[in-house]
């Protein structure tokens, strides 16, 4: 366990931090704003935990900040929750991934920045859906397996830069609309937890030509649709820039519940780093915000 004083106006502040493998005391910090964390929460499931670590941060005994590093993949993801001073105590000593992927709420990007250089921001927006707020548009699907992992590669090789294993497929739900033997659309799932009645659709994609004809509403309303027989609640992420895809999310009941920014982050490993990566982040949000 570490500790780190930090000064206020009124009084002087300390932190305890630490690793953490209690997902019960996890579940009920994230479950704080369980949309938000609804990501973090399925990693507490017994599939994924062990490719997880967790740090925490504590003040007076009460936990007020979560940081979460998902291994295996790179950039490894990276989740951040709660008070910024936690936020940054946690990766000054219990988290130090070199290269990651942020999820953060804006207001906590600073704390990440005293520790990594921090790319310009992907605005994201969180929406959910539940059975009573679903509306499902009907069309001609098929639901995918593993067989079907390379028709899928094939697809999303037209607009993600990422593959797709063939376990991935097999563990998820994924559907998609053929035109003869040719897939043209597809959503699928990037988590599932029954455990804790949560879970997220991604991997929404359409082929550029078969664009304008609803296909992406129809594979997202099958995927959605089986998800909601096992869980209460289902999320999605969708550009903040993509008003298309948020009027065909809003068509089929889902809701707007957070923004949040994706961001890839670079550890810093020098002074010059400290000093140089702010100013840089700085410069690319100011050009982005024109």
């Amino acid at each position: 366990m570490a500790s780190v004083t930090r000064h206020g106006v009124a009084a002087e502040r300390r932190l305890e931090v630490r690793r953490t493998r209690d997902r019960q005391m996890l579940r009920e910090f994230l479950g704080q704003d369980r949309l938000f964390a609804a990501y973090a929460i399925a990693d507490t499931d017994d599939s994924e935990f062990e490719r997880t670590r967790w740090g925490i941060a504590f003040d007076d005994r009460a936990p007020v900040a979560v940081v979460m590093e998902y291994r295996g993949i790179s950039p490894q993801p990276l989740f951040v929750m709660g008070e910024p001073d936690g936020i940054s105590a946690i990766l000054r000593f219990v988290i130090r991934t070199p290269v990651a992927f942020l999820a953060a709420k804006p207001e906590a990007v600073a704390a990440v920045r005293e520790h990594y250089r921090v790319e310009a921001p992907a605005p994201m927006v969180r929406m959910v859906v539940a059975s009573d707020t679903f509306r499902p548009v009907l069309g001609e699907v098929v639901r995918l397996d593993q067989a079907d992992a390379r028709h899928l590669n094939r697809l999303y090789e037209l607009g993600f830069d990422a593959h797709l294993p063939e376990q991935a497929v097999a563990g998820g739900i994924y559907y998609g609309v053929r035109r003869g033997t040719r897939l043209i659309a597809a959503a699928g799932t990037h988590v599932i937890s029954p455990q804790n009645g949560i879970a997220a659709v991604g991997n929404v994609y359409t082929h550029r030509e078969y664009r304008g004809q609803g296909l992406a509403k129809i594979v997202t309303s099958a995927v959605t649709a089986d998800l909601l027989r096992q869980c209460e609640t289902v999320v999605l992420n969708v550009r903040a820039d993509n008003p298309p895809a948020l009027a065909a999310y809003r068509a089929l009941g889902y809701r707007e519940h957070t923004e949040f920014d994706e961001r890839l982050v670079h550890r810093q490993t020098s002074l010059w780093d400290s000093i140089v990566g702010p100013v840089r982040a700085f410069v690319s949000d100011l050009r982005r915000n024109g």
